[in-house]
């Protein structure tokens, strides 16, 4: 049992290194590169990132897109359907069932306080049309809401045309019409996320492509980003954390490219924090076995004493104070030398978080 306190984690941070905007390129980033075994630090650029692979490393991304889960509604009372009354900003957070003609979503409202369960929302267009429907069901220990919404054609492609990008809450601005593209990896092509796997918002396809023709090998999993990522953790002790389930996907080509680098001796490079709880969750239920391919849930807590199965090498964003993502990363590389990695990235204006800079642990 550890006895380290979330308290442990935490470092100072001026609010004007954390970043508000994208980079004016995309890969154009700065990235810290940081030795595990002797904690040597070393300032470089996300350019340089394909020089630190080696021909026959397996870099492993997380293919989830992020879909526009910030919805505006107006309420309504069953019995009065006709009478809409005040706005209320809708944020979903996980989907519970899309199949068998359900569509329910947890989803966190605000002003809370004030949507009962059985009221009616109303989702109108800028036009004022009604484009969705959804029955408040259930509320949660949270605050959070369950939401039923009346079936209709295309869900996704509603949400496409009225949700707003769910940047995080450390983003103090309104979503813009360019962060529809920044604010997603090039590579995303499975819907459901609802925060950025925002290590992989670095690459291009060119990095991609010059990654490949180096000889690294590039596999591809999903994990569903859930604002639980977010979410301040409510314990004094580390041991005591509980994380959201986020739900995941291990294809047969990922499962197999995973095992053949096992098999082989060769790295395992994660992009993202993501692609490591992913693997390293799998690893824990193989148990010592080949991988298996298959979907899946997992609330999996990686913190100081996790011993790692898979995972050999970490690109990164700068996390929180305090996060369960900055303690996953210092499982890996230590806590006091990422704490001092961090300090080092302050002293140096590093940009921090979702739109920010990287290091890579190596």
């Amino acid at each position: 049992m550890t006895r380290e306190r979330v308290a442990d984690f935490d470092f100072d941070l001026p609010p004007e290194l954390i970043a508000q905007e994208p980079p004016a390129e995309r890969g154009s980033s700065r990235m810290l590169v940081m030795n595990r075994t002797t904690g040597a630090l070393r300032d470089a650029s996300f350019a340089e990132f394909s020089s630190l692979l080696n021909p026959g490393d397996l870099l492993v991304l997380n293919d989830s897109r992020v879909i526009p889960a910030r919805l505006y509604a107006r309420r309504t009372l069953r019995r009065e359907r006709e009478k809409p009354s005040g706005q209320v900003e809708v944020m979903l957070t996980e989907a519970v069932e899309l199949d068998g003609g359900a569509n329910l979503w947890c989803a966190l409202v605000r002003p809370g306080r004030k949507v009962a369960i059985g009221e009616i929302l109303i989702f109108p267009a800028p036009s004022g049309a009604i484009e969705l429907e959804a029955e408040v069901l259930e509320r949660g220990r949270f605050g959070e809401r369950l939401l039923r919404f009346k079936p209709v054609g295309d869900f996704f492609a509603v949400l496409d045309r009225i949700g707003h990008t769910p940047l995080p809450p450390y983003i103090r601005r309104d979503d813009e019409t360019t962060d529809r593209e920044r604010y997603q990896t090039v590579y995303s092509r499975e819907r459901g996320s609802v925060a950025a796997p925002t290590a992989g918002l670095h690459f291009t396809p060119q990095i991609l492509d010059k990654l490949a023709s180096r000889g690294v090998e590039i596999a591809r999993i999903t994990l569903h980003v859930g604002l639980g990522t977010f979410a301040p953790l409510r314990v004094e002790r580390v041991d005591e954390v509980r994380l959201h389930r986020e739900r995941y996907t291990l294809s047969a080509v990922a499962a197999e490219a995973v095992n053949r680098a096992v098999a082989e001796g060769r790295r395992i490079v994660s992009v993202g924090t993501t692609v490591v709880r992913t693997l390293e969750h799998c690893a824990v239920q193989a148990a010592g076995s080949p991988l298996q391919p298959h979907t899946g849930e997992t609330e999996i807590f990686i913190y100081p004493g996790f011993q790692f199965r898979l995972v050999g090498a970490l690109l990164t964003n700068f996390h929180l104070p305090q996060s369960s993502l900055l303690m996953l990363v210092s499982a890996f590389a230590g806590r006091e030398s990422v704490l001092a990695a961090y300090r080092h990235a302050v002293q140096q204006n590093y940009r921090f978080f979702s739109y920010g800079d990287c290091m890579f642990l190596m």
